[in-house]
């Protein structure tokens, strides 16, 4: 989409001072924010052009503006300004990064705090294995007509099981067929592997017609999807509801349910590589709870074959540049300490910028 650098300075104007005042905004502010000689005329004129575009909403007889998610996306991918971290921030960051080496099991949780302590939002930091963990053997233990027992051995040594109790009578010679198909379909393969097709052929082979194969197939997503997630913290709740957005109290409660739950966390949208910044923003997010909200996540290496991942979950109207800047330093100070280098200066605190090149587009 082509805009005139005009039109970019006003959308990109329009961006800030709302993420700023949470109030659509005028022509006039936006003539006095830019301190130019442009009218308000002109500025009226090209909002609206930025409203056809859909790039920015009006949302009601105000005569102000805010921007569409096609706006924040546009201001994320072009607009949006570097910055540097203050040194007063970073202090703090080197300093908490350092003290949590101490308590290396509080980690997640310390960095969570910390991330969520800076951005004013909530914030989520997991770390899981680069190996692909799947399931290595499968074992199921009859106990009565109603009642059958899942054992799962992964690849990584450990032992998972599930009681499952039916509603109606089943024949113990199933749990034969069951042990038999689910070794040989279901083991070696990561979680994205067990589609509905291998679900539906399972369910003929075996001749099931009472939803057992589904309860056992459920079963193996829910062990692969938290072996994901080796540790996972979610802090800073709170924080959703000092943004206006989230004042209707039950917003909030669906939000923190959903954020709440490890097996969501381990699914929202992540980066492909270290140090790589990914921002999706409002109905970019595949889950209906996050429609109106945007996640930002940065990567990180966490030495050996394990990986991090530390995030913020906001409104849409979110200071997008300082929330990258923030999350950015703090992976790189992660990454450093936990491949045994220590990122503190002595006497001072270093500062960094992330570039343009550290923002993911999606």
């Amino acid at each position: 989409m082509y805009l005139s650098e005009r039109k970019k300075s006003i959308l990109r104007t329009v961006v800030e001072l709302y993420v700023k005042t949470a109030e659509p905004i005028g022509s006039k502010a936006v003539v006095e924010a830019l301190g130019s000689t442009l009218s308000s005329a002109t500025v009226r004129s090209d909002m609206s052009e930025l409203e056809n575009l859909g790039l920015l909403e009006k949302p009601h007889t105000s005569a102000g503006r805010i921007p569409s998610s096609l706006g924040y996306r546009l201001y994320v991918n072009e607009l949006m300004l570097s910055r540097n971290i203050s040194n007063d921030d970073a202090i703090v960051i080197n300093s908490t990064l350092d003290g949590s080496l101490a308590v290396r099991p509080h980690l997640l949780d310390e960095v969570g705090s910390l991330t969520s302590r800076l951005t004013t939002y909530p914030a989520y930091a997991m770390t899981s294995s680069t190996g692909i963990i799947s399931i290595a053997r499968f074992d199921f233990i009859y106990v009565d007509s109603y009642t059958f027992i899942i054992v799962a051995l992964l690849s990584n040594d450990t032992v998972k099981n599930k009681l499952v109790h039916l509603t109606a009578p089943f024949d113990p010679k199933i749990l034969q067929k069951l042990t038999a198909i689910f070794n040989a379909s279901f083991t070696g393969i990561p979680e994205e592997r067990v589609t509905p097709t291998l679900i539906m052929a399972t369910e003929r082979a075996v001749g099931d017609t009472s939803g057992i194969v589904t309860i056992v197939a459920g079963f193996v997503i829910e062990l692969l999807v938290e072996a994901k997630a080796i540790g996972a913290s979610f802090t800073g709740a709170v924080n959703l509801l000092d943004h206006p957005e989230y004042r209707d109290i039950d917003k909030a409660q669906r939000i923190i349910r959903y954020l709440s739950d490890v097996n969501e966390l381990v699914r929202l949208p992540s980066p492909d590589i270290a140090g790589e910044v990914k921002i999706t923003i409002g109905p970019e997010n595949l889950a209906e709870q996050l429609k109106d909200s945007s996640v930002v996540a940065v990567r990180y290496d966490a030495g050996g074959d394990m990986q991090g991942l530390i995030g913020v979950v906001g409104p849409t109207r979110m200071d997008y540049s300082k929330v990258a800047t923030h999350l950015s330093y703090i992976a790189k100070g992660l990454s450093l300490l936990l491949s045994g280098t220590n990122p503190l200066v002595s006497g001072a605190a270093k500062t960094s910028k992330i570039g343009d090149e550290d923002i993911g587009e999606n």
